[in-house]
């Protein structure tokens, strides 16, 4: 089954398995299911698989921080110290949020970019 790289965002923005969107990727709001219950495909790759994530979620943190900051600086909405306070909460609690998704959108781009063979099934292995 292909997917489109469209769909596959669209699946892991819902945290769903990449391949087949039916499976959950996360049990609790930290841990990740082993494999897919739907599709087996496996969600823990390798040890330092998921390091892509910590910067798609950096990277986009940095990048609402920046334009959120120049945008209160230059409409003089919030002082300077309300600016500094509310930002600093957001870089604390946004990627806090954010962790799942960014993990989701990087198992998606993997998956898009060099898919898994699909897993054996066990008719698949009889004579």
């Amino acid at each position: 089954m292909t997917s489109n790289g469209f769909q596959m965002v669209g699946r892991a923005l819902r945290l769903r398995c990449p391949r087949c969107g039916g499976g959950a990727l996360f049990n609790g709001w930290f841990r990740m299911q082993p494999q897919c219950d739907q599709c087996q495909l496996d969600f823990v790759r390798e040890p330092g698989f998921y390091l892509g994530s910590i910067y798609v979620n950096y990277g986009l943190t940095a990048f609402i921080i920046t334009g959120t900051y120049f945008a209160i600086f230059f409409s003089d909405v919030l002082s300077q110290q309300a600016t500094l306070w509310s930002l600093t909460a957001f870089a604390v609690l946004f990627p806090l949020w954010f962790f799942r998704y960014a993990r989701a959108v990087w198992l998606a781009f993997d998956e898009f970019s060099d898919p898994a063979a699909p897993a054996a099934q066990p008719s698949d292995l009889l004579p």
